[in-house]
């Protein structure tokens, strides 16, 4: 009996590492194939438009901005964007709207100096096209918004590569706290997000 124990005790601990291994194997080929991006700021751009006296409109830029984005080849609904404005350097066409867009009334960006959207959900509606459901949050306020975008290339077959997206965001700026000048200054804010992602350490 005691030759027997020895003989399975062997059998286990060889076993062992086997079954660890095999366990192991899955989870690390997952983490393997997750891409991770971060945005390139002086390729990408995004933009703010709002209708002014209903037959024009303005448009403020916010030129500094970080960002990442997660892909997993295969798993395009898996994609996390996340990505951030700098409220304090926003630009506007003339020094009024500037000084307007950057005071309490709007963007208030003393208080609140950055803009960001974390989204978690894409959903592809084409090869190259999508709408991306996620949390934006502006001027102390959060709600669920809904990205569309369009794909430079197909983003379920992502490679080591630098991803290129345009993304088009309709907010009713009234759900931000903005409510000021509404005889002047339409209520839906149309933001744009031009951006160019690069693999991580790039």
């Amino acid at each position: 009996m005691t030759v027997l124990r020895l003989i399975l005790a062997s059998a286990m601990a060889l076993a062992a590492p086997t079954a660890i291994v095999a366990q192991s194997g899955p989870t690390t080929a997952a983490a393997q194939s997750t891409l991770n991006y971060r945005l390139d700021a002086t390729a990408s751009q995004v933009s703010a438009r709002v209708p002014f006296f209903g037959l024009s409109s303005k448009t403020a830029r916010f030129p500094q901005m970080s960002g990442n984005v997660r892909i997993v080849p295969g798993a395009p609904e898996r994609a996390v964007i996340d990505v951030t404005f700098d409220a304090r350097a926003l630009e506007a066409p003339d020094e009024t709207t500037l000084r307007r867009l950057r005071g309490e009334k709007f963007f208030w960006v003393e208080r609140y100096p950055t803009i960001r959207f974390v989204g978690t959900s894409l959903n592809l509606t084409s090869p190259t096209k999508g709408k991306v459901t996620g949390e934006l949050t502006a001027r102390g306020v959060t709600n669920t918004e809904t990205l569309e975008v369009t794909f430079a290339s197909d983003p379920s077959i992502a490679s080591s590569q630098a991803v290129r997206f345009t993304g088009d965001m309709e907010i009713d700026r009234r759900e931000y706290g903005m409510r000021s000048y509404q005889l002047i200054v339409g209520n839906k804010v149309d933001i744009k997000l031009d951006a160019r992602m690069v693999p991580r350490g790039m």
